[in-house]
């Protein structure tokens, strides 16, 4: 069986409802808000309640897997699945949690379950992108991710607060401009993306910067002009109701990963539509890999996991592109 604990909504409902047409009747949503589970016939979990979090797993039974599609405070749920031996699927974005849960893989080796980390677009496909490029220039010494969303895609409460907390994160680079295909050259800004961090572990690269643009200009100006001024919570708060209430662009988006080592340079890109159902795709992809039983037990970020490699291609079924290097070189087109 697999559980989804999500949110009716974009990435939840994508995730959940593309498990169901793999695995018919073994998908049990669950949600904070026990009315809403049970409309969707699921169960009421809260990932905030470590113990009843608990608890809902042994009601239920045997899980197999659990797809995380919210953010709990820290690391206690995920701990709750993997001493059970239930494995684990992430779509988290914050380091913090991220690391909390990759410290746990003693634990989930020990069990004998699975857990995978950096599971979405960012982090995610831009990981994958990023291994790709790594690899085609022998080992890079730098790699600059540039994910650009599409404004007028309707995004949850919590996603636009997570947003606008990190945009207050003092800036780790400075900007970049860049070819996005299908959208132009763009300028995109520092943002704190868990790639910039997992990514040295994980491929050894010494120096990661991830960036933020929206598909916007006026709206990407308009955002990171109020860097400094999103520090206040009065800020915050007012960029939050915009964000759920202001719609100006489309739902494209485009991820690009460059790799550099000496003068050698590979870069490659992706683009497609509705980001948060893309997530919620990749997530789908994974958690069946992880029923499968191939995958090895501990805790694993998706660019350490071979299988994955290929995951962009498969992708195309659903709208998204891969943009390959032009031969001999590292350039892309806008």
């Amino acid at each position: 069986m697999a559980a989804a604990q999500a949110p009716a909504r974009a990435v939840g409902s994508a995730a959940a409802s593309a498990l169901e047409s793999r695995f018919p009747g073994r998908v049990v949503i669950a949600g904070r808000d026990a009315a809403k589970a049970a409309r969707l016939g699921g169960v009421r979990a809260d990932v905030g309640d470590p113990a009843g979090f608990g608890r809902t797993l042994d009601g239920l039974g045997d899980v197999a897997a659990v797809v995380m599609c919210v953010e709990p405070p820290d690391g206690a749920a995920a701990r709750a699945c993997l001493e059970r031996g239930t494995g684990l699927v992430d779509v988290g974005a914050t380091r913090r949690l991220l690391d909390d849960v990759a410290g746990l893989h003693p634990l989930a080796a020990a069990s004998g379950a699975t857990a995978v980390l950096s599971v979405g677009v960012a982090p995610g496909l831009t990981n994958l992108l990023a291994r790709r490029a790594h690899e085609d220039v022998g080992g890079a010494e730098r790699i600059d991710l540039t994910v650009l969303l599409g404004s007028g895609e309707r995004h949850g409460a919590d996603a636009a607060r997570w947003t606008v907390d990190h945009l207050a994160a003092p800036p780790a680079a400075g900007p970049l401009r860049t070819a996005l295909p299908g959208f132009g050259s763009r300028t995109a800004y520092a943002f704190p993306f868990s790639d910039q961090y997992t990514l040295p572990r994980t491929l050894g690269t010494p120096r990661v910067a991830t960036r933020l643009c929206l598909d916007s200009r006026p709206l990407t100006a308009a955002l990171f002009g109020l860097r400094r001024a999103a520090r206040r919570p009065a800020v915050r708060r007012a960029l939050n109701a915009a964000f759920r209430r202001i719609h100006l662009g489309r739902d494209g988006f485009a991820v690009r990963a460059d790799a550099h080592r000496g003068s050698r340079h590979c870069a490659y890109a992706l683009t497609g539509r509705a980001q948060s159902r893309v997530t919620g795709l990749v997530a789908a992809h994974v958690t069946a890999e992880l029923l499968g039983g191939a995958l090895p037990a501990g805790v694993h970020h998706i660019e350490e996991l071979p299988v994955f490699a290929c995951l962009p291609e498969s992708l195309a079924e659903h709208g998204v592109t891969l943009h390959r290097p032009a031969p001999g070189g590292g350039s892309l087109r806008g």
